[in-house]
């Protein structure tokens, strides 16, 4: 893995580069089905590996991506929060997302919405991106919640049918939350 040269910081966590021993915490956290739950399966090690590697590759190529997340003095790792440029086909791309995936034991503690708020001022201050969106199954209401914290805003009209999974499936029917850059700057100048 990279050294660390990108990092972002919140009050309770560091998002940093992807470090060789996080591996096997990555791939439990990939093989839980709670974890898992509204994504289409449980991964094995090779897969888990694959992805982090894809993950680390987009940090160093694009200056931003799913990074690692820790808690000092709580846990080295506890899962990934970042931005994303996904690849299907939808009315709404090309986008840059923003998503989580946190163990289960570090639920319930507000750090996803911590750690994508720092991500969010990443992504709007440094980058200067002018809109960051957030996806998830209808049926994904945790996610949806974090969303909804972050002042994102559900536009219904966008909501779409995911093209990778089948017709039928029960997750491929998908929400679309936006937040634009001057919705962000509007919310930090009040301290929301």
């Amino acid at each position: 893995m990279a050294e660390e040269t990108m990092v972002l910081r919140s009050p309770r966590l560091i998002l940093r580069p992807w470090r060789d021993s996080d591996l096997p915490a990555i791939a439990r956290l990939n093989a839980d089905p709670r974890v898992m739950e509204f994504l289409p399966n449980c991964l094995d090690r090779a897969a888990s590996d694959a992805m982090v590697t894809r993950m680390q590759a987009a940090i160093e190529t694009q200056g931003f991506g799913f990074w690692a997340v820790e808690a000092p003095g709580t846990a080295d790792f506890i899962g990934f929060v970042g931005l994303n440029r996904p690849s299907f086909a939808a009315a709404f791309m090309p986008c840059v997302e923003i998503g989580w995936r946190l163990a289960h034991d570090f639920w319930g503690r507000g750090y996803a919405t911590e750690a994508a708020r720092a991500a969010l001022r990443y992504g709007f201050g440094d980058l200067g991106l002018a809109e960051i969106v957030s996806f998830t199954a209808v049926i994904n209401l945790r996610s949806q919640r974090v969303m909804q914290r972050l002042g994102m805003q559900h536009y219904r009209a966008e909501d779409f049918d995911h093209p990778a999974l089948p017709e039928g499936h029960r997750l491929r029917r998908h929400v679309l939350y936006r937040m634009t850059r001057m919705r962000w700057s509007q919310m930090e100048t009040r301290g929301a």
